[in-house]
């Protein structure tokens, strides 16, 4: 259903069903579609609220029909994400796609959360199926094993599946490790069995310059 053409344009072949999408994200279609506006962040009331509480809306579309949607955004990376069953956390900044019949919603990070200034909330993706994600340059996806965690820069950080724990680090970013850091910061730590998706490019974080 999901695949793509080149490293920046998502392609999604569509049977009848649907897909929902970052809205604007749409560059072209074949066939016959339908278009419906929705309010992303999470579903049912726990999402409503949670969207509430965090003044994060996401703004998403659903397109229904039979033919092929293409989709981009800003010219960015994209990365395919397949779902059995699992888990996805992901910033709502660097979602872009999802099939339909997967669940979202928002999940608690903790004290520091929200590497992008929106909050202390995670968007989530989960259930079977497939997912994109895009970020700024070509994404690097790390592995975390329970040997060998992982330090995250919060403005580089886009996903991550599997089991893991994520803990934020105040006080020191990757800037003060090498002593040009001023002010307050963090990193987010990884331990478990898992992957994480990091961007070649930094976004400003609610941490201070890093």
């Amino acid at each position: 259903m999901f695949r793509l053409q080149g490293s920046k344009t998502l392609a999604v072949d569509l049977t009848g069903d649907a897909v929902k999408a970052k809205n604007g994200s749409m560059v072209a279609y074949e066939g016959r579609m339908t278009f419906k506006k929705m309010t992303g962040g999470g579903d049912g009331i726990r999402g409503m609220v949670t969207r509430r509480l965090t003044g994060e809306r996401m703004a998403v579309m659903q397109v229904q029909g039979k033919g092929t949607c293409y989709f981009a955004d800003r010219a960015s990376e994209i990365n395919l994400v397949s779902l059995h069953g699992d888990k996805l956390y992901v910033e709502a900044s660097n979602l872009l796609a999802t099939d339909a019949a997967l669940r979202t919603g928002t999940a608690f990070t903790g004290l520091r959360g929200g590497a992008s200034g929106n909050g202390l909330f995670t968007t989530t993706v989960e259930g079977t199926g497939q997912a994109a994600i895009f970020s700024d340059g070509a994404a690097v996806l790390l592995r975390v094993t329970p040997q060998y965690p992982l330090q995250v820069d919060p403005g580089a950080y886009i996903a991550h599946q599997g089991s893991l724990r994520r803990q934020f680090q105040s006080g020191v970013n990757f800037r003060t490790v090498m002593g040009e850091g001023s002010g307050e910061a963090f990193q987010i730590r990884f331990e478990g069995d898992g992957l994480v998706y990091v961007q070649p490019s930094e976004r400003n974080t609610v941490g201070g310059d890093l």
